[in-house]
C-alpha cells in the first residue's frame, strides 16, 4: 500500500474510527465479536497489541472494507492480508472475462467498468460513441482504460460533460455521495478525501453539494438528460459489484449501466 492509504499512525485509532462509524459501542462490539470488552477497552488505549487473527475478525463484524482491513493491519506492524492485483493480472482473468460479457450484454447500450473513486477501466463500444458523439471526436479515438480518466471529475468538470448535462445541479450530488461515502470509509489523508476536495473546488459544485436533493430517487438509480444539438438523451443507471470478493480490485470494482428513460433516447443508441 502507498503511504496515502496509510491511515492512522496505529491500530488503536484505526479501531476507535470504525467502531464510532459503525456506531458500536464497546460492549457491542464485544458482544458481536466474542472478544472481552475489558480487552477491547485496552486495544483502544494502546495497552494490548492484537493478533492478526484478531483484526481480522473484527474487520468483519465491522464490516470495514477490504483495503481498509489492510490498513488496519499495517498499523499494528502485519502484512496485509488481502491482496490488489491489476485487473489484467492473469490471475483475474476470469474477472475480466466476465466484465466484458456483462458489458457486450449491455449493446446498444453504454456500460462502464470503475473503481471505487469512479476511474475508468473499461467499457463498451457503446458508452465509446456517445463519450465521442458529446466530444465531437473521431470513431478512431480511444479512451484510457487504465485509470487516468475519473468519471465523475470528467462530468462535473465545466470543460467536461457539464456543458452537456441540463440538469447538473440536480445529480451532482448524487454523483457527490459515492466519494463522499469512500473517503468517510478511508479517513483523513486519503486518495478518496482528496479526489472529494478536487471535485469540490471545481466551479458551482461545492454550492450543490450541500442542496439537499429531496425529489431524487435513492441510489444507485441516477436520473440524467444529455443535451447535444438537437439530441437529449434521458438516461438512468444502476451500479453492480462482484460479490464474495476475497482481493482488494475485486471488492472495489463497479459496473455502471446505462438505460434509456424513454423511447426517443432508446431509438437514438439502438440506430447506433
Amino acid at each position: 500500500m502507498s503511504p496515502r492509504d496509510q491511515y492512522f499512525s496505529d491500530f488503536a485509532a484505526a479501531l476507535k474510527y470504525w467502531r464510532g462509524k459503525r456506531g458500536y459501542s464497546q460492549l457491542k462490539l464485544s458482544t458481536e465479536s466474542d472478544i472481552s470488552q475489558r480487552h477491547i477497552s485496552f486495544l483502544e488505549s494502546g495497552r494490548s497489541q492484537p493478533s492478526k487473527e484478531l483484526i481480522l475478525r473484527l474487520g468483519m463484524v465491522l464490516e470495514v472494507p477490504l483495503r481498509q482491513r489492510n490498513a488496519m493491519l499495517l498499523a499494528a506492524g502485519y502484512a496485509p492480508a488481502y491482496q490488489e492485483r491489476d485487473l489484467s493480472d492473469p490471475e483475474l482473468s476470469a474477472v475480466r472475462q466476465a466484465l466484458e460479457f456483462m458489458l457486450a450484454q449491455q449493446a446498444p447500450y453504454p456500460a462502464l467498468v470503475v473503481d471505487r473513486l469512479w476511474n475508468l477501466l473499461m467499457l463498451n463500444e457503446p458508452a465509446a460513441h456517445m463519450l465521442r458523439w458529446l466530444h465531437g471526436l473521431p470513431p478512431e479515438v480511444q479512451f484510457p482504460t487504465d485509470g487516468s480518466l475519473n468519471v465523475i471529475r470528467q462530468t462535473l468538470d465545466p470543460n467536461g460533460l457539464r456543458r452537456y448535462l441540463p440538469n447538473w445541479e440536480e445529480v451532482s450530488a448524487d454523483l457527490l455521495l459515492w466519494i463522499q461515502r469512500e473517503a468517510m470509509s478511508d479517513g483523513p489523508g486519503s486518495e478518496a478525501t482528496l479526489l472529494l476536495s478536487d471535485l469540490l473546488a471545481l466551479p458551482g459544485v461545492a454550492d450543490m453539494a450541500r442542496l439537499p436533493n429531496l425529489d431524487r430517487r435513492a441510489l444507485p438509480f441516477l436520473p440524467m438528460t444529455l443535451r447535444k444539438d438537437d439530441v437529449e438523451l434521458n438516461l438512468f443507471t444502476a451500479i453492480a459489484t462482484l460479490g464474495t470478493p476475497h482481493d482488494v480490485t475485486v471488492h472495489e470494482l463497479r459496473v455502471e449501466t446505462f438505460f434509456p428513460a424513454d423511447d426517443a433516447s432508446a431509438n437514438w443508441f439502438r440506430r447506433r
